[in-house]
């Protein structure tokens, strides 16, 4: 899997599900968009399905300091290397 298609649907993730389009990918989505926890929960979830498996433990607790697009391409680009 190629991070251009990772980025891509991440962006329709984003517009679809939690309506924030053409998101900054470098500005803090908590304060740019109000992305909470909750919304963090769901992205991960989304996430899962988009790479096709469940998350361990340790990769959720990875994510907890995400606060930034570009920082989600790299963790989602990251786990489909380490599970290919």
């Amino acid at each position: 899997m190629e991070r251009k298609d990772i980025e891509k649907h991440l962006l329709h993730i984003f517009q679809d599900e939690f309506e924030i389009e053409n998101p900054e990918k470098d500005e803090n989505l908590r304060d740019a968009y109000g992305f909470d926890s909750i919304d963090a929960i769901e992205l991960l979830a989304e996430i899962e399905m988009f790479l096709g498996f469940e998350l361990t433990l340790d990769e959720k607790k990875q994510a907890m300091e995400i606060r930034t697009l570009n920082q989600i391409f790299d963790y989602v680009d990251n786990l489909a290397k380490s599970r290919s």
